[in-house]
Formats: C-alpha cells, structure tokens, sequence
C-alpha cells in the first residue's frame, strides 16, 4: 500500500472528480447524492484506491476479497463486480478515467485523488451556501440511454436517406414553379450534412467513446438547428397521411433535439457541463 495512500492514512472520506468515497459509512456519492452500490463493487473500489496509481493483480483481489475457504466463480464476479463499478461512475473500459485494465495483470486507479477539503465556509449571514448538484436528470441504465440515443441517430439517417433516395418527389413537392426550389435545395443540403454526422454519432455511442458528452454539447446548436428544419419532414407524407398526423409528427420531432441532450447528459454525466 503506497505510503500516501488515503486508506493507510485513516481517511473517511477519498474524493476524485464529481464523487466521493465515504470509507467509513461504505457509501458512493456523486456532487453530494447518494449512488446505488453493491458492496462487492465498493470494496474493489476501495482496494484500488488504496493503492491508487499501482496495478493490483487479479489474485490481489481475490486474496483481499474473498477468503480462502469461499467457492465462488472468481474471475465471473471480479469482472462483475468491476463492470457494476465503472457504470456507477460512468466509466469506460477502452477509454478509461477512473479504472484502468491491465491486460493478464489487474486493474489500476488512475484517478487523481483529491485532498480532504475543510469544511465549507459559513457565510457572514449564518446560513450554509447550497451546493449544486451536477444535474437533476434520473438515473438510469447506461446501456438504455445509450441505445435510445443511438436509435433516434438512426432513425435521422432513415430520413436523409429516404429523401436522397426519392429527391424526385422531393423536389415536385418544393415549389418548383416560383423559380427557386429553396425546400429542395435545403433538404439535400441537410441531407448531405447529416449523413457523417449522424454516423460518428452512432459509432461514438457504440463505441462508448469517454468524450461524446462533451463533444456533443459544443455541437448541439448545430444539431438543434438541424433536427428543427427536419421536424417538418412529416409534412412530405401530407397527402398520405394527411394534416392531423403530420403536424403531432412534427411537434414530437420538435423536442427530440432536447431529448437527445438530455440522453447524453444522463449517459455521460461526468463530461458534460450544467447548461
């Protein structure tokens, strides 16, 4: 064990990032909030950490964590119980920013850890200053939001392609007549621009790519933008469909564009800033 270690130092609380461990109470918490952990989860976790920065060997852990005399799939529950730990904390095993695998070896905490703070400061009018959580957002499966995200990049590509394919009735559908087609025109436009862009978002999310939150956020005006020229795609079907249906399509497209934010802030919680 390092000799800097939190543990051997008699910690109680070990903070890294928007998390803190509470040693003593056997507690995860996010920004303040308290986060659903196992207990075979929490004490790899801690194990790690007090050996922040060195490779613990998988017979480390088993020595530690389960003794002798237990019969138990080991290498089934290590990776479990190391599965269940970076989902609590949004990690990734490709990408890692808490938890790094060494190939036939173990695992590494690679996290910077931070000091213990003092206690926050009284205001001169005697009431505490609130802290603000990172986000309001539920949680949720990382593996559910990820898929919804990825089906609605899926169902966008289903539209560009759609109209490349029939650009025909695309354009007899654009007004034509008036001299400048600027419907048909916008649509392939779009059409052309959203095609990769939609791709890397699909492959970032099949990927579990650490910095897609991030990356997202600096483009969703672009996205926004975009996705509401697109939300009148129903009205293309107006005379198969017919005017009532096109416009409640539409009003649900609308508000897919902050339906995607909110599947990517829930998804990646660590990357992405309050907005």
């Amino acid at each position: 064990m390092p000799a800097d270690s939190p543990v051997k130092n008699g910690s109680k609380i070990v903070r890294f990032g928007v998390f803190e461990a509470d040693l003593q109470a056997r507690e995860l918490r996010k920004s303040g909030r308290r986060l659903r952990v196992q207990e075979q989860p929490f004490s790899v976790l801690v194990a790690l950490i007090a050996r922040h920065g060195a490779i613990v060997t998988r017979e480390e852990l088993r020595a530690e964590l389960w003794p002798a005399d237990t019969f138990v799939d080991f290498d089934h529950s290590l990776n479990t119980a190391v599965n269940k730990l970076r989902e609590v904390l949004g990690d990734s095993a490709t990408e890692p920013r808490f938890i790094e695998t060494v190939a036939r070896r173990g695992y590494r905490f690679v996290a910077e850890l931070q000091p213990e703070q003092a206690p926050a400061a009284v205001p001169s009018n005697g009431t505490h200053a609130p802290v603000a959580p990172e986000h309001d957002l539920p949680r949720a499966h990382r593996g559910l939001t990820r898929t919804l995200f990825g089906l609605i990049q899926m169902m966008y590509l289903a539209f560009y392609i759609a109209a490349l394919f029939h650009w025909e009735d695309v354009y007899r559908i654009s007004w034509p007549n008036i001299g400048m087609p600027i419907v048909f025109i916008a649509v392939l436009v779009t059409a052309a621009v959203g095609i990769p862009l939609r791709c890397y978002l699909v492959s970032g999310v099949a990927f579990d790519y650490s910095r897609l939150g991030d990356k997202f956020q600096r483009i969703f005006l672009g996205f926004l933008v975009l996705d509401q020229l697109w939300a009148i795609a129903p009205f293309m079907l107006l005379n198969q469909i017919g005017f009532g249906p096109a416009l409640g399509a539409t009003a649900a497209l609308l508000y897919v564009p902050f339906a995607e934010r909110t599947l990517i802030r829930m998804a990646y919680p660590a990357a992405v800033a309050i907005i």
